[in-house]
């Protein structure tokens, strides 16, 4: 008696936490559509107004929406009606999920010396070929959105603007990329505020000879110190999602190996 009491009181929790991860995913699905569609939105006012930061943000927020009712449609059915395939498919997802979760840490983890100079030479390419096109490519207002928000300019330093065409070939004026300005520096000298240069391509000018009024933190280094200064936040969180899932899959697993041998609950909709 009490061993169909717990499973009882297992099957009905599983329902329940899977039914609310069901509805939390079909609203990530429809905010995700919402910013995508609605480009006046509040949402894309937060997140930015940029066409690929909107479309990437848009496509997290869709395809995490679609896997998590995914799992909950699983967890909810499997468990409610006592479908052991269900439940099979339910534990299967999870434990892939955990397997990647843990081989995507451990491979950032080892990984990260090659993976930031990886990342440092695409930046660097994109830097050196920036305002060369007639009209901005996605990875270039990605640059700019970064730069913006992070308040930093470059990769390494803002000397990595050094080595980008357009900056080279105009000898006669002194242009930087508008995304590096640093605003509370242009607000404190009124006399060097600096007008747009080719406001399609990015670039603001200012006098010959004169010190760029740009951050001067790479954004390599900005990032590094996001993570650091937030890390424990970071790792608390992961820790969390992990031991949740590791819960949810034991839960799984205890009710589908107790359930009753001789009784197929897919004979019913055969």
């Amino acid at each position: 008696m009490a061993m169909k009491g717990c499973l009882s009181v297992t099957k009905y929790f599983l329902f329940v936490f899977n039914l609310f991860f069901f509805i939390l995913g079909g609203l990530m699905l429809c905010f995700g559509l919402w910013i995508l569609f609605d480009r006046s939105s509040f949402a894309s006012l937060i997140i930015g107004s940029s066409s690929p930061t909107l479309k990437f943000w848009s496509y997290v927020f869709s395809g995490t929406g679609i896997l998590t009712m995914l799992l909950g449609f699983l967890g909810c059915l499997g468990s409610l009606k006592e479908i052991k395939c269900l439940l099979g498919f339910y534990f299967a997802f999870l434990l892939l999920l955990f397997a990647t979760q843990i081989t995507l840490g451990v491979l950032a983890y080892t990984q990260r010396n090659t993976l930031k100079n990886t990342v440092g030479e695409y930046v660097r390419h994109i830097i050196k070929n920036y305002g060369n096109h007639t009209k901005q490519t996605d990875m270039e207002e990605n640059l700019d959105f970064t730069q913006e928000q992070v308040e930093c300019c470059g990769w390494y330093a803002p000397e990595d603007w050094l080595n980008n065409q357009k900056i080279n070939e105009n000898s006669s004026v002194s242009l930087y990329p508008c995304s590096c300005r640093n605003v509370s520096a242009t607000r404190n000298n009124i006399a060097n505020v600096t007008e747009i240069y080719e406001a399609r391509s990015g670039f603001c000018t200012t006098k010959a000879g004169e010190k760029w009024p740009v951050y001067q933190t790479g954004c390599m280094n900005s990032i590094q110190n996001f993570i650091l200064n937030n890390s424990i936040c970071i790792v608390g969180v992961c820790i969390g999602i992990a031991l949740l899932e590791l819960f949810v899959m034991t839960l799984s697993m205890c009710l589908c190996r107790n359930l009753d041998q001789n009784y197929n609950k897919l004979a019913r909709y055969s």
